[in-house]
Parts: structure tokens; C-alpha cells; sequence
């Protein structure tokens, strides 16, 4: 087996394992922190796979983007309660798996990156380059791609008039 391999599965593993968790979590800030760590996973599992524009689009996009967008939209939904409230019901135990999915996230990453001097752990050859990738994506995949953008904007106006609905008695 090789260090390609070992990193493969066990940011597999971080990948299910997060994705369970977010999945399972009653709060909702905590469920998206463990979305954070499955695309970072997953970000990983793609650049080994040989797809390093699909790995930065997952960091940039997913990670960075959209889960900022979520944390937007449940920080404006969310009901106005004292801060203080969450600070009293934040225990270590429940961070605990959160933080050993992401050290172990970040040490399969670090060991892709700082591990290999000479580079000689280099991932396969790209079939298609970027330019491909993006002509492919808006010529023969235009129509979902637009789907895919009505529905966010759909999710994000109906996420902003329930934010904003006022009782007027």
C-alpha cells in the first residue's frame, strides 16, 4: 500500500465519517462546521485523484462560498435568543469529534504536501484541462447549471422573507 493509498482511505473514512456526523447533529452550526470538514476531505480525495481544479473548486466554492452563505442564512433564521445561551451548552465532548476529524484531515493533507521533497508522490495525469472542463460544463451541461443557480436563488430569497417576516398585530 502506498502513502497515496493510506491517504485515500483514511480521508475516505473523515469524509463518512463527518458527513455522518453533520448529518446526526440537532444543531445547526455544528452541522455545518462537519459539512466544513467533509469538503475538505473530499477536496483531498480529488486532488489525489488526479483532479486538482476539482480540489480547488471544492475548497473555493463549497468550503468557502456556500457554507459561508448557509452560516449566513442560519445566523439571520435563527432565533433571537441571548448569546449566552449557546456558551453555557458548549461542552468539550461535543467538539471532540469535530476536532479529531479535522486534525486528521489536515495531517493527511499536510503529509500530501510537505511529505514528498522530491515530488515524487505525483498524482495521475489530467485527462481533460480546464479550458475543457468549462466548455464541457456550459455547452452540454448549460440547463442544469442554470437549474442548479434558480434553485439557490429560490433557497436564498425564501430563506431572506422568512428571516425578515414581522407580525404586524
Amino acid at each position: 500500500m502506498t502513502i497515496l493509498n493510506l491517504i485515500f482511505y483514511v480521508s475516505a473514512a473523515v469524509v463518512l465519517c463527518a458527513t455522518a456526523l453533520a448529518i446526526t447533529r440537532q444543531n445547526v452550526v455544528h452541522a455545518v462546521c462537519y459539512l466544513v470538514i467533509s469538503f475538505m476531505g473530499t477536496a483531498v480525495i480529488f486532488y489525489i485523484l488526479g483532479a486538482p481544479l476539482l480540489a480547488a473548486l471544492e475548497v473555493i466554492i463549497y468550503a468557502g462560498g456556500i457554507m459561508v452563505l448557509f452560516l449566513f442564512v442560519i445566523m439571520m433564521i435563527k432565533d433571537q435568543q441571548s448569546p449566552m445561551d449557546d456558551f453555557s451548552s458548549i461542552r468539550i465532548k461535543k467538539w471532540l469529534p469535530a476536532v479529531i476529524l479535522a486534525g486528521v484531515s489536515a495531517i493527511m493533507a499536510g503529509v500530501l504536501v510537505f511529505a514528498d521533497p522530491g515530488n515524487r508522490l505525483r498524482p495521475p495525469a489530467v485527462m481533460g484541462t480546464p479550458q475543457e472542463f468549462g466548455r464541457m460544463l456550459f455547452q452540454d451541461y448549460w440547463f442544469p447549471v442554470e437549474i442548479a443557480s434558480l434553485l439557490l436563488l429560490a433557497a436564498l430569497i425564501g430563506a431572506l422573507y422568512l428571516g425578515h417576516r414581522k407580525d404586524i398585530s
